[in-house]
This record gives C-alpha cells, sequence and structure tokens, in this order.
C-alpha cells in the first residue's frame, strides 16, 4: 500500500471509532507501530486534531468538535488513490465508504475529476496493469458527460479509427476495459484501455442508450469471447464457493439455484478447460461443446491408465 493511501485508510479508520490504540492500527495496515507514528504525525502535519492518550484505556483518537481540513492531495496521488479504491475493492461497502471520505476531504478542484471516475467505474475484479491517467480520466468524462470519444485501436492486424458512445470503465482482474456503443459496427462494444492510442472525447453530446450490464457482460466475453474454444459445465456447487475459486476473467459463473450454477469459460484448448474443471472439485455435468464428452472419455482413460503404471 502506498503511503498516500495508508494514510488515507488511517484516517478513515480513526474516523470509524472512538480510540485505537498503536498495535491495533498497525495490525490493520499491515505496518510497524513506527510507521503509525509517522503517519499520524503527517495527518497532523496536514491539520487533522489527532490525540494519543498513555496508559490503560488510551491511544489515538480525533480532536471532537473540529472542522477537518481538505486533504493535501495532487492531481495523480488522488487519481490514484481513487483508481485503487475503485479497482481493488470494486463496488463493496468499504470501497464506497472510503470514497465518500476520499470526496469530502478533497478540494473542489479535485472531487470533480475523482467523482468523474468513480461515478463511470464498475468491477469484477481488481485491475493490476497501469495504463496511462490522462486516457483513463478522458473516457471516464465521456461516460460523465455523455459526449463520444474516438480513438485508434487494432482489429485484423491493423489499427483503424473507432468512434463510440462511452458507457462505463470496468476493471477485471488483470485489465481496464471500456464498455461503449460502437457507432460503425452498431453494437456494443468492449475495448482493452491498454491498446487504445490518440484517445480524445467528441463534442457531439448523445442520449444513453439502454444498455447490458457493464461488468457481467465485460467479464462473459473476457472469460470465454476471445479464446477459440468455449465451454460450458453444470456445476453442482454454490455460484460464490465457485467464484471465489476460479479468476473473474477465467471464468463466468451464473446461478441456478439449489446450489448448482453454470460455468462458462475459454481455452485454447479444451483438455485444459477440462482439466481446470477436474481441479475445481466438484461434481459438474458438461452442457457444451458436444465434443467434450469425448474429450472426456480420453482424459479419464488417460488418467485410469497413468494410476495402474
Amino acid at each position: 500500500m502506498e503511503t498516500t493511501e495508508r494514510v488515507l485508510t488511517l484516517l478513515g479508520l480513526l474516523q470509524q471509532r472512538q480510540v485505537w490504540t498503536g498495535p491495533e492500527l498497525a495490525e490493520r495496515l499491515g505496518v510497524t507501530d513506527r510507521t503509525v507514528r509517522r503517519d499520524i504525525e503527517r495527518l497532523r502535519t496536514l491539520g487533522y486534531p489527532v490525540r494519543a492518550g498513555q496508559g490503560v484505556g488510551g491511544g489515538y483518537q480525533l480532536g471532537p468538535g473540529q472542522h477537518l481540513p481538505p486533504l493535501l492531495l495532487d492531481d495523480e496521488e488522488a487519481i490514484a488513490t481513487a483508481m485503487s479504491l475503485l479497482a481493488g475493492a470494486g463496488a463493496s461497502d468499504a470501497a464506497l465508504r472510503a470514497l465518500t471520505k476520499l470526496d469530502q476531504v478533497l478540494p473542489v478542484r479535485l472531487r470533480h475529476e475523482v467523482r468523474a471516475l468513480s461515478g463511470s467505474t464498475e468491477s469484477f475484479g481488481s485491475g493490476r496493469e497501469p495504463v496511462d491517467r490522462e486516457v483513463l480520466m478522458t473516457l471516464a468524462r465521456a461516460c460523465r458527460d455523455q459526449v463520444e470519444a474516438g480513438f485508434d485501436y487494432p482489429s485484423g492486424g491493423t489499427a483503424g479509427r473507432r468512434r463510440v458512445e462511452p458507457y462505463r470503465l470496468v476493471a477485471s482482474d488483470r485489465r481496464w476495459y471500456l464498455f461503449a456503443y460502437d457507432l460503425d459496427r452498431q453494437d456494443w462494444r468492449t475495448f482493452r484501455v491498454d491498446r487504445m492510442s490518440g484517445v480524445a472525447a467528441r463534442t457531439w453530446r448523445f442520449r444513453p442508450r439502454p444498455a447490458p450490464d457493464a461488468a457481467a457482460h465485460v467479464q462473459e466475453g473476457v472469460a470465454s469471447g476471445v479464446y477459440p474454444h468455449e465451454a460450458r459445465f453444470l456445476v453442482h456447487a454454490p455460484a460464490e464457493t465457485v467464484r471465489a475459486q476460479v479468476p473473474p476473467s477465467a471464468a463466468f459463473v451464473t446461478d441456478r439455484g439449489d446450489g448448482r450454477c453454470e460455468l462458462r469459460s475459454g481455452a485454447a484448448s479444451l483438455d485444459f478447460v477440462l482439466m481446470h474443471m477436474v481441479l475445481l472439485g466438484h461434481p459438474f455435468d458438461i452442457l457444451d461443446p458436444p465434443e467434450l464428452h469425448e474429450r472426456c472419455r480420453v482424459l479419464a482413460e488417460r488418467l485410469t491408465a497413468a494410476g495402474r503404471a
């Protein structure tokens, strides 16, 4: 965790309850007591009234009855903190609480930018690979302001100009994506942000169209649509259990009720996706494709033969 993000998290903890001991804060932040003391001094330097009590029942607490000053973050620090919260924790309660506190203490100039990003972002994982901050903010503003965007994007070995109505930025467990309506292809499309170039917001405003669930649509496409083979399984285990076992970008899991779920996944090899299903450890039925039944029989014979050796 970076220093700025850690200090912001520390401020959030101090606002959650009246008193924290140094060891409690150190454990929650994953740092040493010495680092906690340094971060407390950083908050005091910024004007936050953090008191330190001694003895039994003592600890750190925010002084009552005082207005908290703006959090002193530059543009890059504010956007990086918001990106980390959005991509790392998705739409969890903790992330929303932290974003709310960030919004309350930022200067007006930065607050508007962070709201543009948070209001235009969804998640089904945590975006890990870095992308250009200006590109991300340009797309976030376009989503917020409902204006067309244009960019160069590779397809079929060549890069062509795309005109889109941007809808949402979506963070996966690996990358950032833009979910948008492609004006030339007249359909919804998913674009990897790191593959874009020449990104620019246009002056033409648009009226939002009825849209599918952005995060689910992107996840389904990432998990299966980009691979030469796609497979569907009925897994005899709860959807929450299976989701916890597979990366969001590797499989799309749908609850089917009665403690079962449907799993869709893609791979370069049917044998590869079949082996992953076996390793999950749950009973399953093959739904599609039909040839996977034969691959399952061949794999079972190989495993049986290996067990006899």
